[in-house]
C-alpha cells in the first residue's frame, strides 16, 4: 500500500503536508526504514545541539523527539480504535501542552531513541496485523474523518517533517 493510493476522502486537508513529507512510499516498509534513518541521523548530530533552541519558545531536539514519540502513540491508538470499528469520535490533543509536561531535556538521547524504537516496533506489528478492510476503515479524530492507513502515513510524514526541521533550523 503506497501513499498515492490514499483517496481524498480518507483524510483532512492538513494531512497533505505530512503525506508530501513521507513521499511515495509503501506503508509498512517505510515505517521500518524511516525509523532507522532517523536514529542514524540523530546519532550523528553534534552533542551540543540536543538542548539547543533556535528561537525563544521553540522546542529542543530532545523535546521534538519526545513529541514524535507522543504523537506516534496517539496516531497508533486512533488507528487501533478505528480498525476495530469503534465509532466513538476521538478527541484531539494539544501538542504544546504535551511538550510542556515532559522531562525530555533531562533524559538521555539514547533513552529517547530507545523509546522511539520500542514504540515504532510495536506499531509496525500493529499495522502488519490490519487487514485490507481495516486499513481503509474510517473514523473521526479531532473532528475530522480519517482512515487507518492515512494515520500510518501520518506517522511516517510527521517524523520526516521534524527531521527536515532539524536540518533547516538547528544546523
Amino acid at each position: 500500500m503506497k501513499t498515492s493510493q490514499l483517496l481524498e476522502n480518507e483524510y483532512p486537508a492538513y494531512c497533505l503536508t505530512y503525506f508530501k513529507a513521507a513521499g511515495e512510499v509503501e506503508l509498512v516498509e517505510e515505517l521500518e526504514i524511516c525509523l532507522h534513518d532517523f536514529i542514524r541521523f540523530v546519532q550523528n548530530l553534534p552533542m551540543d545541539k540536543f538542548d539547543y533552541r533556535y528561537a525563544e519558545g521553540k522546542w529542543t531536539i530532545k523535546e521534538i523527539i519526545q513529541h514524535i514519540i507522543d504523537t506516534e502513540r496517539i496516531l497508533a491508538y486512533r488507528a487501533l480504535r478505528i480498525s476495530r470499528n469503534d465509532a466513538t469520535p476521538l478527541a484531539g490533543f494539544d501538542e504544546n501542552s504535551y511538550a510542556n509536561n515532559t522531562i525530555a531535556n533531562k533524559r538521555s538521547l539514547q533513552d529517547l531513541l530507545t523509546e522511539l524504537s520500542a514504540v515504532r516496533h510495536s506499531n509496525l506489528l500493529l499495522f502488519k496485523s490490519f487487514s485490507q478492510e481495516q486499513l481503509v476503515r474510517k473514523g473521526i479524530a479531532s473532528d475530522q474523518s480519517i482512515s487507518v492507513r492515512a494515520l500510518g502515513f501520518m506517522v511516517i510524514g510527521h517524523q520526516k517533517h521534524h527531521q527536515k526541521v532539524f536540518q533547516e533550523m538547528y544546523f
